[in-house]
């Protein structure tokens, strides 16, 4: 049970400290707090009502996920969703950023479309308004159709007009409910870390369809925004970008910090939002630019959608495809659980850089803190140390308002624990415990903290 307002908890003890009055006053009245969720990672019913394969259930049917775990279950959501939707409406966020799985739309990916997953959008979309919440719709978010990838997938340039018709009909179908759409969530990872690095071992392919695929993930992007921006009225249209500074590990691996860095952080945002790609990769990208191109991934945005956790440390590599890795971490720097770095600092600084260069409002749609929670003996989760991450986060994102960024939303990853990629299930980054073989949720000590953290701030906005 989440504890009652005013009764003592560990989350709530640290909230009066958590928004200062001076810096408070930098948000916008209309700041947004949310939660956000990716099919994937929570809907289960891989196999139901039509849904068809997506990259991700084939990598799982291989093993090779942490202790050869898979999607099919998940959290339920699926079949849950109606209680997921009340431990929103108790945290009181303001909106929900989710994203639709392109498998359960087209099983193939393209063609006839499937009426029982088009009808279980319509009823999560319907159940996430009537709690007086904003849906915050992202169209991909990694769950690319078997059936797609099979003849290409995203280093088929065919892919455009692929995912221009999934937008199309995602459009027609709930652009009457939604107007807020994020055409991708990460690209830079997906195709890095799928297409150039082989990390997961799911794609160990050439480095020149890491670029075809890099270009053809902006003319899809492109192609998208147009799709929407025609079929619905004061539609609101995003894209969401991992953004976290690539340091050198030591002072010999700077250019290869600054090349990881290029592709990592503006490899998207600076073809979608400025109209051309950074030089260091321009000259790697120019035998797939035909001419048309960039003004057509050059389309209007609404706003920027960033994704922060930490910097990551990198090291010159000449055998590496890329000429660089992940190297050795500096001795001295706070690092989460599962070792990524705590640097409130870096996020402070993403976000001024980012609002600077792009010049759109900015909405923080990922950060969050993975550890390895488990109940005490009372089921209790006192996650104490993601509360102080989380703390800490807000303060530099407070002091970036004051330094001017336009920040305009921050939605914490994630509503639930979940399905963790690579990891399985065995990372958690939820406000809510999930106990996976009984599909109990939870809320962990952080939930009552944001709770009254959004309480709290909402009171004291200007």
């Amino acid at each position: 049970m989440v504890p009652e307002e005013g009764a003592a908890n560990p989350g709530g003890d640290r909230v009066a400290t958590a928004l200062r009055p001076s810096a408070a006053a930098a948000l916008r009245r209309d700041f947004i707090w949310g939660v956000s969720t990716s099919a994937f990672q929570i809907e289960g019913a891989t196999r139901e009502d039509g849904r068809g394969l997506s990259v991700w259930d084939t990598y799982g049917l291989k093993g090779q996920i942490a202790n050869k775990d898979t999607g099919d279950v998940a959290c339920d959501h699926y079949h849950r969703y109606p209680e997921d939707i009340g431990l929103m409406q108790r945290l009181g966020v303001q909106a929900y950023r989710f994203s639709v799985a392109w498998p359960r739309l087209l099983p193939k990916g393209r063609g006839a479309p499937n009426e029982a997953g088009l009808a279980f959008y319509d009823r999560l979309i319907d159940a996430i308004l009537a709690a007086g919440i904003e849906p915050w719709l992202c169209l991909y978010h990694w769950d690319m159709p078997q059936a797609l990838d099979d003849v290409g997938g995203w280093t088929n340039r065919d892919a455009v007009g692929w995912f221009a018709d999934f937008a199309a009909l995602v459009a027609n179908r709930y652009g009457d409910r939604v107007k807020r759409f994020a055409t991708f969530n990460e690209p830079s990872i997906f195709t890095i870390f799928a297409q150039a690095t082989g990390g997961g071992q799911r794609d160990m392919r050439s480095v020149d369809t890491f670029h075809r695929c890099i270009h053809n993930v902006n003319l899809a992007h492109g192609a998208a925004v147009d799709a929407l921006r025609d079929r619905v009225a004061g539609s609101l249209i995003g894209a969401i970008h991992n953004c976290q500074p690539c340091l050198p590990s030591t002072p010999a691996d700077v250019k290869a910090a600054q090349l990881c860095g290029v592709y990592w952080n503006q490899a998207f945002p600076d073809p979608q939002c400025l109209g051309a790609y950074p030089a260091l990769m321009q000259e790697a990208m120019e035998p797939y630019i035909q001419p048309g191109d960039l003004a057509r991934i050059h389309r209007p945005l609404d706003w920027f959608g960033l994704n922060h956790y930490g910097p990551s440390y990198i090291k010159a590599d000449a055998s590496a495809r890329l000429g660089w890795q992940f190297g050795d971490k500096p001795p001295g720097i706070a690092q989460t659980p599962i070792g990524w770095m705590i640097e409130p600092e870096a996020f402070r600084d993403t976000l001024i850089t980012v609002a600077r260069n792009y010049g759109l409002p900015v909405y923080v749609m990922e950060n969050g803190f993975g550890a390895f929670d488990k109940p005490d003996a009372a089921g209790a989760i006192n996650d104490e140390n993601r509360i102080a991450f989380l703390t800490a986060y807000v303060r530099a994102l407070e002091e970036a308002a004051t330094a001017g960024a336009d920040i305009r939303g921050y939605f914490i990853w994630s509503l639930l624990d979940n399905f963790e990629w690579d990891s399985g299930y065995g990372v958690r980054f939820g406000l809510t415990y999930i106990d996976y073989a009984t599909q109990k949720r939870t809320p962990k000590a952080s939930f009552a903290w944001y709770r009254n953290l959004i309480k709290s701030a909402r009171a004291s906005a200007p």
